[in-house]
């Protein structure tokens, strides 16, 4: 996996940083018989935002929930809540997803890109916490992943949704 560059708004200007996104799968060694994978979608700071990490996670915090998603362990449903405007685009191996303060486009591995066109949605992580080693279009292994999404305080300093999938239309 590799990080991607979502934002970078003037990164000394603005209080986010850079924001950068990453794609899983819950396991991308399934038989393709079984239960389809869970796509996920993690968007998260480097912390090098203006006033520092902390100053940046309450920036993203405020508006996330400017947004319309809350921090915690709650799910959104954005099928059902369409009223929040998130939206996430896969085609061509892309993951184009849009929130109110930012737009990213990012390559997703096959398999991943599978599993959200047979599940129909992608579960979405946006998280307060900074992750400055996974630096923009660097590999991020599975052991760094694992041992960043595994820590039991991430639930709680994160956003999480179920956000639709969308296809291009032919």
């Amino acid at each position: 996996m590799t990080s991607t560059t979502a934002v970078s708004p003037g990164r000394q200007a603005s209080p986010l940083g850079t924001l950068a996104v990453i794609p899983w799968a819950s396991d991308p060694d399934a038989d393709p018989g079984q239960e389809p994978q869970v796509p996920f979608l993690m968007v998260y700071s480097l912390g090098d935002g203006r006033d520092g990490p902390e100053a940046g996670a309450e920036a993203l915090r405020a508006e996330l929930e400017k947004a319309g998603l809350s921090v915690g362990d709650k799910v959104t449903d954005l099928a059902r809540e369409t009223r929040i405007p998130v939206t996430l685009l896969v085609e061509a191996e892309q993951a184009a997803l849009t929130l109110p303060f930012m737009r990213v486009q990012c390559p997703v591995p096959p398999q991943w890109e599978r599993a959200a066109h047979q599940t129909g949605k992608v579960y979405l992580v946006c998280s307060l916490r900074p992750w400055p080693e996974a630096v923009q279009g660097q590999p991020v292994d599975e052991e760094r992943l694992r041992a960043f999404i595994g820590d039991e305080s991430l639930v709680e300093q994160s956003a999480h949704a179920m956000v639709p999938v969308r296809r291009v239309r032919t």
